[in-house]
């Protein structure tokens, strides 16, 4: 059974200045945790999941406190509480001197969904690094973990001033999505490069903007007038990694 302490600890771990101040947040539903325990034992704090949850899961020796449901609908963030949730060290990522290969930034990335599927498709495409500028929300948020569906446990996410972290890299091609760039040209090949992805409703700021090598343009056929943040980042990255 949760103490009152227990239910308020990680109750708090749903807002940002916990999750900054403890360094613990908070991952839900059987597939998220099952995968914590198999990609990141070492940061795994605490294992909650109601009862007959642990049938069949393999748990690599972790302890599981088993809830009722009451309890689960106590520490859940869901409208529908998930049968497993865990609390989890947050990693002690180290940003790179250099980076190398393909490195995506976001500048002012807001929507945790947004965030959460970008995060989900670098992991796809093989890209291990994001930097986020002023302004992304939390990598931490719950429905940023949420929406990356376990790839956060397998990309490094730095929070940095993009425009210094940028002139650190002076070699490094920066690539940027824009209206007014041009397409990939066939066979054009960036082997080691910054993909800038923008704000959802204002783009990139200008300064990191005119910071850009070469600006990439995703052809129009129909008569939408925007993308997505996360659509826009799924394309490119498949037209820069295949």
């Amino acid at each position: 059974m949760l103490s009152k302490t227990q239910v308020k600890y990680i109750q708090s771990l749903f807002h940002k200045k916990f999750r900054d101040e403890l360094g613990h947040y908070v991952v839900e539903g059987p597939k998220m945790v099952e995968e914590a325990i198999r990609e990141r034992p070492q940061d795994l704090l605490h294992v909650y999941a109601r009862e007959g949850w642990v049938t069949g899961t393999n748990l690599h020796g972790i302890r599981i406190e088993e809830i009722g449901d009451h309890e689960m609908k106590k520490i859940s963030s869901l409208v529908t509480p998930a049968p497993a949730l865990a609390v989890l060290r947050k990693p002690a990522w180290t940003m790179p001197e250099r980076f190398s290969g393909l490195t995506l930034v976001l500048d002012a990335i807001q929507d945790p969904g947004n965030l959460g599927t970008i995060i989900r498709t670098a992991d796809w495409f093989g890209v291990r690094n994001l930097l986020c500028g002023e302004g992304t929300v939390d990598c931490f948020n719950p429905k940023v973990v949420q929406a990356s569906m376990g790839s956060l446990f397998r990309t490094e996410v730095f929070y940095t001033d993009i425009r210094d972290t940028l002139l650190h890299h002076p070699g490094v091609p920066v690539l940027a999505s824009s209206l007014e760039g041009s397409p990939l040209e066939k066979g054009e090949r960036w082997e080691d490069a910054f993909l800038v992805i923008g704000n959802e409703s204002t783009g990139i700021r200008p300064e990191i903007r005119d910071m850009a090598t070469r600006r990439l343009l995703i052809p129009r056929s129909g008569g939408a007038e925007s993308l997505n943040a996360a659509v826009a980042a799924g394309i490119l990255l498949y037209a820069l990694t295949t």
